[in-house]
């Protein structure tokens, strides 16, 4: 399974910034994204960027991922420690994504 890491730029290059997320630091690969100044946010897959995220999202990402870290390592979750790591999906039903919904009646 391929997972996106949140990861916060901290020095930018002209193809690629050293970031640090919850693995730590690293060289990404910004040419899908961009140059993005030090402060941003991006997801990242393999060592590139491939979204510019808003502070919140990154923040709604790293909590899933802490949730998963935790259930693999055996950590008992309660249902409401579960709603906080998904709580952007906590009450929401599932969305179409755009380009599916302009095929739809």
């Amino acid at each position: 399974m391929c997972l996106g890491i949140p990861m916060q730029v901290i020095e930018t290059g002209e193809f690629q910034s050293r970031c640090r997320g919850r693995n730590g630091e690293a060289w990404i690969d910004m040419r899908l994204v961009g140059t993005q100044p030090p402060g941003s946010w991006v997801l990242t897959f393999l060592d590139a960027a491939r979204e510019v995220l808003e502070p919140e999202r990154a923040a709604a990402i790293d909590a899933a991922l802490e949730a998963l870290e935790r259930l693999q390592a055996g950590a008992p979750l309660s249902p409401a420690d579960l709603d906080a790591c998904f709580a952007d999906l906590v009450d929401r039903e599932p969305q179409l994504p755009d380009f599916l919904k302009k095929d739809r009646p």
